[in-house]
């Protein structure tokens, strides 16, 4: 039997990462969010290859999301991400620049928030693809509170447009795998595994 659902704000994180080893950046960051005493993750999705567009040449995007439980206020958590942002050598500025991790708040439970540094939902969560694919695989019933739409609902909606070209890699999973297989059924962490952090350590080095 799995462990009880920790306590706290379910919210919903984006990570992207266009340089170096990608899939490496993306773990890295997934073992500090994991290992944050404030932070229990408690799903994550697959990993996807997203087209870049915009000015120059980039590498393709890998892109993923995860479900997590905090009591950090929003201000807090953003705090905690720009940090392992910084960690992992992200510039200080630049929008469209090439970057080892970009992590966003895409939803804080149930709330709408409008300051100066952050915006909840995600402005660009409903436009993009890259963002919708991995959400709708651990968090479809998911109601976006600033439309009443849910996330399958969004996700459905902008596979009918045309735009970059966003595909999974195969077998690639955010969360790592155990003795048993994947450390995640529908992209849950299964709680009950003692061992689930020397299997993180494992995954994310």
């Amino acid at each position: 039997m799995s462990a009880p659902r920790p306590s706290g704000v379910s919210v919903l994180l984006g990570l992207g990462t266009n340089m170096g080893d990608r899939l490496r950046h993306l773990r890295r960051a997934l073992f500090a969010l994991a290992t944050h005493p404030e932070i229990e993750v408690v799903a994550g999705s697959g990993v996807w290859e997203t087209e870049f567009v915009g000015e120059g040449v980039q590498e393709p995007y890998y892109n993923a999301c995860l479900e997590i439980v905090t009591e950090l206020a929003p201000a807090v958590l953003l705090a905690v991400l720009k940090g392992n942002e910084e960690r992992e050598g992200r510039p200080p500025a630049g929008h469209m620049r090439p970057r080892p991790i970009d992590l966003d708040i895409l939803l804080y439970g149930d709330r709408v928030l409008v300051d100066e540094g952050l915006q909840v939902p995600h402005p660009g969560l409903r436009d993009r693809a890259f963002v919708l694919e991995p959400l709708a695989e651990i968090a479809a019933g998911r109601i976006l509170p600033d439309s009443g739409e849910t996330i399958a609902a969004a996700c459905a909606k902008i596979r009918r447009k045309s735009g970059p070209w966003v595909r999974p890699l195969a077998d690639e999973g955010l969360l790592p795998s155990g003795p048993q297989g994947p450390w995640r059924r529908n992209g849950t962490v299964e709680r009950n595994k003692e061992d689930w952090r020397a299997a993180l350590a494992v995954h994310c080095r």
